[in-house]
């Protein structure tokens, strides 16, 4: 996936073909020789891209290492040093905030996810992006 938002399709798509490893609670990041390795990195960077344009700003940097970050929701943009409000989780997590197979708040209590600053809780108000459900909606996107 290049350095934008994937189609609903291609990103549900990628997530779906991780769901195995998405509903493991303990799960770690597959290696490089791993071949979801590329899957999870496409569905990583998919999801914080669609987030992207879904709350266009630069006032919350969202943190996934090793793959992406992006800045999103808006108010004032943040040009140097460490920006006030970040957030910061795993692969992991992060596909499971994504799918609603995680909660922002359960995140938060099992020290999953990082939420520094005043405004970094308000990306909760975008997830899940893809909701895993056995009606398989879509993702959400602009109107």
């Amino acid at each position: 996936m290049a350095n934008k938002a994937p189609s609903a399709q291609e990103l549900r798509s990628v997530i779906l073909q991780l769901s195995e490893w998405l509903e493991d609670d303990g799960a770690v990041l597959p290696t490089r020789s791993d071949s979801r390795h590329e899957l999870v990195a496409d569905a990583v960077r998919g999801a914080a891209f669609t987030l992207e344009e879904l709350a266009p700003g630069h006032s919350v940097e969202v943190r996934i290492p090793p793959f992406v970050a992006v800045q999103c929701v808006a108010g004032p943009r943040h040009t140097r040093g460490t920006p006030p409000n970040v957030v910061q989780t795993d692969p992991h997590s992060w596909l499971r905030l994504v799918t609603g197979l995680l909660s922002w708040e359960d995140a938060q209590q099992q020290n999953l996810l990082s939420a520094s600053g005043s405004r970094s809780s308000e990306v909760s108000h975008w997830l899940p992006l893809v909701p895993i459900s056995a009606h398989h909606s879509s993702p959400r996107r602009k109107s």
